[in-house]
């Protein structure tokens, strides 16, 4: 089966129709739901906070951002009501009667028995922990955000394609999450552009937009290991602490999220004592293979070293730059 991100790109793969019935699917409202209070609790918000929800489509996630912390919430029916209704269906005629004879059994996806205590755990009562909280959304979908709009959403919604940056000032939100999104900033959709620069400016926009001590927690779809590296790697070249945490690991309901953190705090609190977690902590100014990383470590401003950089730099932007020789960086007498 096909990615959807391979098919379209996401403003025109997410028309009016497919906005609509990804809104009103039980099935999806409540993974929607699973993720975003998984994203909540890896963000441990002790307090109301403002929250940029990237990828926020129509509003599922952030209705969940600005409920009342104090009523829990099920989550977990979808799998069983789904199930309900596709046995229903087996068992009944064309028209609507049931088929007399036929007994339902209460059986997996996998056709082995299912027990009633797993069915339970799957029925989870959850709560906004620090909310209500206040969110912003974007999302480079008009469709998307047309049905959040008709659903009267409490967040300010932003028309904006996240690979192109986060266009808020510095230091804005305590916090962002993102529920399925990132993954298409891996595609571009023209020859100008390539998916690894869509994602530097976003996560340059990310980092800028966040305050100091701020986090992230993006959940994401990976193609394969390639992807999900070139996602992390992304995020570390940008300046945040990175951990990596999947959910369901190996199975074809497995979930990754990309927990990320800005310098005040270490990214392995968050994550810490949780099973399967890969951190990759490699801010400027940390230490790394014995080695200082960051300010100390930068060339001199006017040594060789800082010229060539310079120079480099701007031959990457397309600037005309003269070549080097020798010569370049030499220091000169001083002038009589």
């Amino acid at each position: 089966m096909s990615r959807p991100e391979d098919l379209l790109p996401p403003d025109l793969y997410y028309n009016d129709k497919t906005s609509r019935s990804y809104t009103t699917s039980s099935r999806i409202k409540n993974i929607q739901a699973q993720m975003t209070y998984r994203a909540l609790e890896l963000l441990n918000l002790q307090s109301p906070s403002l929250i940029l929800d990237v990828g926020c489509g129509s509003g599922l996630s952030g209705q969940i951002l600005s409920s009342d912390p104090n009523a829990p919430i099920q989550i977990g029916k979808g799998r069983k009501r789904k199930r309900d209704e596709d046995e229903q269906m087996a068992v009944e005629g064309q028209n609507g009667d049931a088929v007399d004879g036929v007994e339902i059994e209460d059986m997996d996806e996998d056709g082995s028995d299912e027990e009633d205590e797993e069915e339970e755990e799957e029925e989870e009562e959850v709560t906004n922990p620090g909310g209500p909280h206040t969110w912003v959304g974007l999302d480079i979908s008009a469709s998307m955000l047309s049905v959040a709009l008709e659903h009267d959403v409490s967040g300010d919604l932003f028309l904006a394609d996240a690979g192109q940056g986060v266009p808020f000032r510095p230091g804005t939100f305590d916090a962002c999450i993102s529920i399925s999104a990132i993954q298409w900033l891996c595609n571009a959709e023209s020859t100008e552009e390539t998916g690894a620069g869509r994602l530097k400016r976003f996560f340059d926009g990310l980092y800028v937009s966040l305050r100091r001590g701020g986090k992230a927690v993006l959940q994401f779809y990976a193609k394969d290991m390639a992807q999900k590296k070139m996602i992390a790697d992304a995020a570390v070249k940008s300046g945040f602490g990175a951990g990596l945490l999947e959910d369901n690991e190996g199975t074809k309901n497995a979930k990754t999220y990309l927990v990320l953190n800005i310098g005040g705090g270490d990214i392995t609190g968050a994550v810490s004592g949780m099973e399967g977690v890969d951190v990759e902590e490699r801010r400027k100014g940390k230490v790394d293979g014995g080695r200082r990383r960051g300010k100390d470590a930068r060339p001199q401003k006017g040594s060789k070293a800082w010229i060539l950089g310079k120079k480099d730099r701007m031959e990457r932007k397309g600037l005309v730059v003269k070549n080097s020789s020798k010569y370049t960086g030499r220091k000169r007498k001083t002038a009589f």
